[in-house]
């Protein structure tokens, strides 16, 4: 099973979403989208990750199944945060999963939960917070300039 294994989920899946696209369920018309692909395809790695105890397919598991619930949310649901913690908070939780049955990642993903929640409720500040406000405003406008800086470290730093 180890070797067809995750391509055997994936053609369930998807088998399973065409069947009942279909079948025309009243009850699954919200599912017929593009998201739920994502979370089909994110939750057949978990599934071979867990059943093989394959533990390195728990990350793109999540971040694909995570990101399908986030666009689902964003198409279907008007409570639904549209921020983009939202997708630093799917990475956290991914590398938060991976950490606990691999004892590897656990930090990065506490501290990108962290980053995410502080991101999320800085509007939510009292007035003396003002400065982070102005931080968080000027990190979404210059973003790219932190990853290309890190892409630079990355290409530059001593081996």
């Amino acid at each position: 099973m180890k070797k067809n294994g995750l391509v055997a989920y994936l053609l369930i899946g998807i088998g399973i979403y065409f069947l009942l696209r279909e079948l025309r369920i009243p009850v699954f018309t919200d599912f017929y989208s593009w998201p739920t692909l994502l979370i089909l395809v994110g939750a057949a790695f978990l599934i071979y990750a867990f059943s093989i105890k394959d533990y390195a397919n728990i990350f793109p598991g999540v971040i694909l199944l995570g990101l399908g619930i986030h666009f689902h949310g964003l198409n279907h649901y008007a409570f639904w945060l549209d921020h983009w913690a939202m997708f630093t908070i799917i990475v956290a939780i991914a590398f938060l999963l991976r950490g606990l049955k691999t004892k590897n990642g656990f930090i990065p993903g506490l501290i990108l939960l962290g980053i995410s929640l502080f991101a999320i409720f800085a509007d939510q500040q009292p007035s003396w917070f003002s400065w982070i406000n102005q931080a968080m405003n000027w990190l979404e406008r210059f973003w790219p300039i932190i990853l290309i800086g890190l892409g630079a470290y990355l290409l530059l730093k001593k081996k």
